[in-house]
């Protein structure tokens, strides 16, 4: 699977299948999409790769275990998160060159405790109130 950002600065390539594939309704989300969920896929470490650029870095200070964002300086694309000690990317599926594709539809629906009345999540699909579950 690539991607890129809106302006093409930064591109990037995932080699590896997505562990899970999400909607995300948190706050962070909420904030960093514009006020809907978040869709993203979540990849080994290992199997993802910026093949073009440098993305910018953002890390919240004043919080325990905080997560790094990943985005276009110029256009200012929200690219990826890191997550702490967990050797997953999450990559954001509005960056892939095939969202419908590589992507196709998330396996459920986390957060869904700060989801707002406006949102739509997967009725199909299992839906957390927080995180997901950790795997067996």
């Amino acid at each position: 699977m690539k991607g890129r950002c809106y302006c093409g600065d930064i591109a990037y390539e995932v080699t590896e299948d997505p562990v899970v594939k999400l909607q995300c309704h948190c706050r962070e989300c909420q904030y960093i999409s514009g006020g809907g969920p978040n869709y993203a896929m979540l990849v080994p470490d290992a199997g993802f790769t910026i093949t073009q650029g440098t993305p910018n870095t953002f890390t919240r200070s004043d919080i325990e275990n905080p997560r790094t964002r990943q985005f276009c300086g110029n256009c200012g694309t929200h690219l990826t998160t890191i997550l702490p000690g967990r050797g997953l990317t999450v990559v954001k599926v509005g960056t892939l060159d095939d969202p419908a594709g590589d992507y196709g539809g998330p396996d459920m629906a986390i957060f869904m405790k700060d989801s707002q009345p406006f949102h739509l999540a997967p009725e199909d699909k299992p839906q957390f109130q927080e995180s997901v579950p950790p795997r067996k």
